[in-house]
């Protein structure tokens, strides 16, 4: 049995499709979510999943009380899925090659302070780049700079909104990332 910390700042549907993937295996892990949004959607999905979570301030991850609440789960990884603050270098260096983040595009590229989300997808739009992808990556003190675990592509149709980007983002996320985390556990 293995724990895995989560961390989340929206709505959680990576860490509840990673938790229900695992929760199909035979061998159970214990999950606990961190958020740093008391508004995020994703305590309601901890909820439905008997998941305990923990909201916590900016302050708070900067202080110190985080690690030290991690440090009480021992975790085996620590799974950054949806999480915009820039991750503590305490925490990093207190779990060196155990703290992994999923990115919505293939990086060098679309990676860096303030590209997430609907940016990510929008800029590959305007850019009119004919792919775009997921990049599985260990977590170091820059953002989007650490080694690379995984990465996987998909087409981008001259015709694709941003949202229709972020779809295909979300099928790649959806069916990789549970399965790299998995191969990073066992």
């Amino acid at each position: 049995m293995r724990n895995i910390v989560l961390f989340a700042s929206g709505s959680g549907s990576n860490v509840e499709n990673i938790i229900e993937y695992f929760n199909n295996k035979d061998v159970k892990n214990n999950f606990y979510v961190f958020t740093n949004n008391p508004d995020a959607f994703v305590i309601e999905r901890s909820k439905k999943l008997n998941v305990p979570y923990f909201v916590f301030s900016k302050t708070e991850l900067k202080n110190g009380s985080v690690l030290s609440k991690i440090s009480e789960i021992n975790p085996d990884l620590i799974v950054l899925a949806g999480f915009l603050l820039m991750f503590p270098a305490s925490i990093i260096e207190a779990y060196p090659n155990k703290v992994i983040n999923i990115h919505p595009a293939l990086l060098p590229k679309y990676g860096g302070k303030g590209m997430y989300g609907m940016h990510v997808h929008q800029a590959v739009v305007d850019n009119k780049e004919s792919e775009t992808g997921i990049t599985i990556h260990y977590v170091n003190e820059h953002y989007d700079e650490g080694a690379i675990i995984f990465q996987a592509k998909t087409s981008v149709e001259p015709t694709f909104s941003a949202n229709d980007v972020a779809n295909e983002v979300h099928k790649l996320e959806y069916e990789h990332f549970p399965k790299v985390i998995e191969s990073l556990l066992y």
